[in-house]
């Protein structure tokens, strides 16, 4: 009856239904300690291991369906003002060692930091503030920069990309994110004349913030009028000037550091047009990506003693984004698009 059971969509010894409401409390809860004692309370008996698996594969067969490209989005971004952004966070990854046990029988392990990379796609109204009538798409992977922007790829072909009407571009000033979005908007087709790439201000002004402090004869308040002063210059776009700027900073035995900092702003001048930006009602920060990193990774997947399986630790990133996203009905559809395709 194995089969059967598959067609049906019985996964695990369990129903779709109880797969997902198993996978949506691990993921929205803060342990799968905790989700096994909300079952045990329904009078359920399930131990950790097995809400680790179900979840697990809950999400394993989503990233199947998400390969063969089902179920794509019920929106589109036509005529939409779409913000693209990504960004990298930090939890500790458990591998286990080879050699002896301890003498309690258990495994040796390591548990080096990884950064987990994380793409947020939504969109804005005509004041640049974010549109709650389009759910934002979220979703992250451990597997590296090359991952996670096919990720991205794939999520905006999915939603029409190339009917937006302005599409923005907006990150740190990680090098691993600028080369490829060039390379993403050429893969995808989109014109350039409505297509903008912009580094968040708020990290621009803390690299000025950094120049500033390479100068220590200045006192506190010296420090503060001139990152005032060149951050009025960067909000308007005279990005030239703040560099021009700096550049005449750099002499003594901390012109290193002050070099370094200039290199950042040349390397990017063409992507402070804020006030161009700020003229076409969009976000000139990236305030929604790292709001997302801490509900995503930080409330959930980071913390003292917490160390992840690998292969748990992504399943777990595509579940929370889902849930966070607000976006769990389609990650059922796609859990379960095989067992749906076998029955037609």
């Amino acid at each position: 009856s194995y089969p059967g059971l598959l067609l049906l969509g019985v996964y695990d010894r369990c129903t779709p239904s109880m797969s997902s409401e198993i996978s949506m409390l691990a993921a929205m809860l803060s342990s799968f300690e905790e989700t096994s004692r909300v079952f045990n309370d329904k009078g359920v008996n399930l131990g950790i291991n097995t809400i680790r698996r179900i979840a697990q594969r809950y999400a394993d067969r989503a990233k199947i369906a998400q390969r063969i490209e089902q179920y794509p989005f019920a929106e589109s971004l036509g005529q939409r003002r779409v913000v693209v952004s990504t960004d990298g966070g930090r939890i500790r990854i458990r591998k286990n060692k080879r050699g002896p046990r301890t003498k309690k029988g258990r495994r040796r392990y390591t548990t080096h930091w990884r950064e987990p990379k994380l793409l947020m796609i939504y969109t804005v109204d005509e004041h640049g503030k974010m549109d709650r009538n389009f759910m934002p798409v979220i979703e992250g992977t451990l597997k590296g920069p090359d991952a996670v922007f096919g990720l991205l790829g794939y999520h905006l072909r999915q939603l029409n990309i190339g009917t937006a009407d302005k599409i923005l571009f907006v990150a740190d000033g990680a090098r691993w994110i600028w080369k490829r979005v060039f390379e993403l908007i050429k893969a995808l087709g989109l014109p350039r004349s409505n297509v903008y790439e912009l580094v968040d201000f708020y990290h621009a002004v803390e690299h000025l913030a950094k120049v500033a402090d390479f100068k220590k004869n200045w006192t506190r308040s010296e420090k503060k009028r001139w990152v005032k002063k060149h951050r009025r210059l960067l909000l308007k776009g005279h990005a030239d000037k703040v560099i021009s700027a700096i550049k005449l900073m750099c002499r003594g035995r901390n012109s290193k550091g002050i070099s370094a900092e200039c290199n950042y702003f040349v390397r990017n001048q063409a992507r402070m047009c804020y006030q161009e930006i700020c003229d076409h009602r969009l976000p000139i920060g990236s305030g929604a990506m790292e709001s997302g990193i801490r509900r995503v990774v930080n409330l959930r997947m980071k913390g003292a003693c917490l160390y992840w399986l690998e292969k748990t630790a992504e399943a777990m990133l595509m579940l929370r984004s889902y849930y966070k996203a607000g976006r769990w009905n389609l990650l059922e559809k796609l859990s379960f698009s095989l067992a749906f395709l076998a029955n037609e």
